[in-house]
């Protein structure tokens, strides 16, 4: 199991090194972001000026807001090892959810890059720009990317995928902390808006990847049972 686990960390460095490799054009980027944004002024869901503009006023928040930008990743893998360690019966269905949402935000980020609001809304404040815990070199490659793959947000997929994974090893026997999971998606949903990092159709874009993850990963745990079952027969035939 700890191959397994080595073998999915590396899974997860190379995407994130393809993820750096898609979304490179900047004028298609900026044009669906252009696009985007009238139509959540028609659906009435274009806060994401407004909620920036509260939390660029508020400095301590702000510079908590980037601390959770930046080290989420931490919350990730420790609910990777801790599903892995303590609830083996639901380690390999949250792994396969979390390859499959690699696998299928990929083509996503290739088809149709989009510029952040920090980068397409007049007058929005680069909050992380403005508060980032990291070196000034970090600053750069972080804040400034070469890519645009702001549809759908990763920040708030991998949140929801955290959820979805401690909800399902704890729903059985503690339902009610099962659910306190979900606040943690709410959260980084509400940061990634207020820092000027996603839309909120972004956001919509995230659980729609966790859902169709979910049923991919359903359709991939039958698929590899029945192969199971079939070689299982074949061996006791011979």
């Amino acid at each position: 199991m700890l191959v397994e686990l080595i073998l999915l960390l590396l899974w997860f460095l190379l995407f994130a090194r393809l993820d750096a490799a898609v979304g490179k054009d900047l004028a298609a980027a900026n044009s669906n972001a252009l696009a985007l944004q009238p139509t959540e002024h028609a659906l009435h869901i274009d806060i994401e000026r407004s909620a920036n503009g509260w939390l660029a006023g508020n400095p301590v928040l702000s510079q908590l807001a980037v601390y959770l930008y930046r080290l989420y990743y931490a919350v990730v893998a420790g609910t990777l090892l801790w599903v892995f360690i303590r609830h083996a019966d639901v380690y390999r269905k949250v792994r396969r959810t979390m390859v499959a949402m690699m696998v299928l935000v990929l083509p996503i980020y290739w088809a149709i890059p989009m510029s952040p609001p920090r980068l397409a809304l007049p007058g929005a404040v680069d909050i992380v720009a403005r508060y980032d815990i990291l070196d000034q070199a970090s600053q750069q490659s972080w804040t400034s990317p070469s890519h645009y793959t702001a549809m759908p947000s990763m920040h708030v997929g991998w949140s929801l995928w955290c959820a979805y994974a401690v909800w399902s090893a704890l729903r059985g026997t503690h339902p009610r902390l099962a659910l306190l999971s979900w606040l943690f998606p709410l959260l980084m949903a509400a940061d990634v808006l207020a820092t000027g990092n996603h839309y909120v159709l972004d956001i919509a874009g995230s659980i729609t990847l966790l859902a169709v993850s979910i049923a991919a990963a359903s359709l991939w745990g039958r698929l590899a049972t029945h192969w199971r079952h079939t070689r299982s027969r074949q061996s006791a035939h011979t």
